[in-house]
């Protein structure tokens, strides 16, 4: 279960095993105070997880020794770690990836005690789970302020690695704000070098006041060996999901509907900006809430709802944990004036819905005028398909990049503009001749399948 990134791997804690790296403390301090209060909100999970796709299947297929007449498991056991947040209720944090198609989950705590847990909610984008046990006399963390944490900070990372209960270790924060890591949809990692191995996924980075600051979530490790570069989850995000979570059952993300770049120091001279930070506005989707809000193209943006925007990946976080219908006050540069717009952000749901309910044969196909004269073909005059969106009619109809659409319901189709004719009068089943490659089909595109 990792992600290769320059023959590097990526790794969620659970399976692969590492080695350690120690990383040093002041001569002379103990983190013994702050562990003894910290350790009895740290739990180990073991979830029993149910096999549904095929690549898991065929990892563990290759895992049975060759001449084993014992069939293919079905079931596996993921273990990990959890952080017990709000003791009154038995709220647990931890990863999604963790528990995920789990069966049962079983939570220990440090004491030896062993209760099944519910899972009230998971987001993957994110990786982050809540469990709930019932269960008396719980110790809680407190959840810290992410925000706060600052690179050279000593850090604590608790967990169950390789199933040894409450193991501590401890090193500095490395860096903040990572992003562009393929682990998850939405990343802003805090780094570090405490050691973390497997079964510390969901497990707790603390301060020194020992305070919830991330959740353990992955390492960066060549060879599968751990080099001391781990990653967690920062509590204010986890805390943002949490809440989500536990009013809601899930995670519904509203959409802007905006592409949006870093400003460098070129793009900064080019706006005239006096500083390269914020995020540039690099495209607006036709009607979305950004496009209603008033948002242009080349508008900067330096905050939303009073959180800076220092980058690209910032507007993706701030954006991505509000939920639909929420209100997105921006604040913009627009000609180096300052400028203030509200988005409601929608479901995006929804908005797909829409555009397939006002064009169900070509939703998700994007489309160019297209003329050639081909040795093969002749004088053609078309429609070539650029892009097609997987599970879309289209895209189960066969329609692929590069066919040219040059009929419709057996009239000759020169622009998409006749296309789109014909596709308005269309009821149920669209007829469509295709030039692909040296040859040509017809592909028949159902309005439902």
């Amino acid at each position: 279960m990792y992600k290769v990134i320059r023959k590097i791997f990526i790794i969620p804690f659970v399976w692969l095993l590492s080695t350690h790296c120690f990383a040093s403390i002041p001569m002379g301090s103990s983190l013994a105070p702050m562990l003894q209060k910290t350790l009895p909100a740290i739990v180990n999970i073991r979830a029993q997880i149910k096999v549904t796709d095929l690549a898991t299947l065929n990892k563990l297929e290759k895992q049975q020794p060759k001449d084993s007449d014992e069939p293919v498991p079905d079931k596996f056991l993921s273990v990990g770690s959890g952080v017990i947040v709000d003791a009154d209720k038995g709220y647990i944090l931890t990863n999604s990836h963790v528990v995920d198609d789990a069966e049962t989950v079983t939570v220990t705590l440090g004491d030896g005690h062993h209760y099944t847990a519910k899972i009230i909610g998971m987001d993957k984008p994110s990786d982050i789970a809540l469990l709930q046990i019932q269960a008396k006399n719980l110790k809680a963390i407190t959840i810290g302020n992410s925000n706060d944490a600052k690179v050279g900070d000593v850090v604590a990372a608790i967990g169950n690695p390789f199933a040894l209960s409450q193991t501590a270790t401890s090193g500095i924060i490395s860096a903040v704000g990572r992003t562009t890591l393929g682990i998850e949809n939405y990343e802003n990692f805090i780094q570090t070098d405490a050691s973390i191995n497997p079964g510390n996924s969901g497990g707790a980075l603390v301060n020194m006041d020992g305070q919830l600051i991330g959740i353990n979530t992955a390492i960066l490790a060549p060879d599968r060996g751990s080099i001391g570069i781990g990653f967690a989850i920062p509590s204010n995000m986890a805390k943002s999901v949490m809440q989500q979570l536990i009013q809601f059952g899930d995670v519904r993300r509203g959409m802007l509907g905006i592409a949006a770049q870093d400003i460098t120091p070129d793009l900064a001279a080019a706006f005239n900006l006096s500083a390269a930070t914020g995020a540039a506005v690099a495209q607006v989707v036709p009607n979305s809430p950004a496009e209603k809000a008033g948002l242009q193209v080349g508008d900067v943006i330096t905050s939303v709802n009073g959180t800076d925007i220092k980058n690209a990946n910032d507007v993706v976080n701030t954006v991505g944990f509000m939920r639909v219908d929420s209100k997105a006050n921006i604040s913009i540069l627009r000609n180096n004036k300052t400028m203030t717009v509200t988005a409601v952000l929608t479901d995006p749901k929804k908005r797909e819905q829409s555009s397939i309910e006002m064009d169900p044969f070509l939703n998700g196909v994007s489309l160019k005028n297209f003329s050639i004269l081909s040795p093969v073909h002749g004088d053609v005059h078309g429609v070539i398909v650029v892009t097609v969106a997987e599970g879309t009619n289209a895209w189960r109809a066969d329609i692929r990049p590069g066919d040219v659409i040059v009929a419709a319901a057996q009239h000759k189709v020169a622009t998409i503009a006749d296309l789109k004719k014909i596709t308005a009068e269309t009821k149920d089943n669209l007829l469509l001749n295709v030039l692909r490659g040296p040859g040509a089909v017809f592909l028949v595109i159902s309005k439902e399948n």
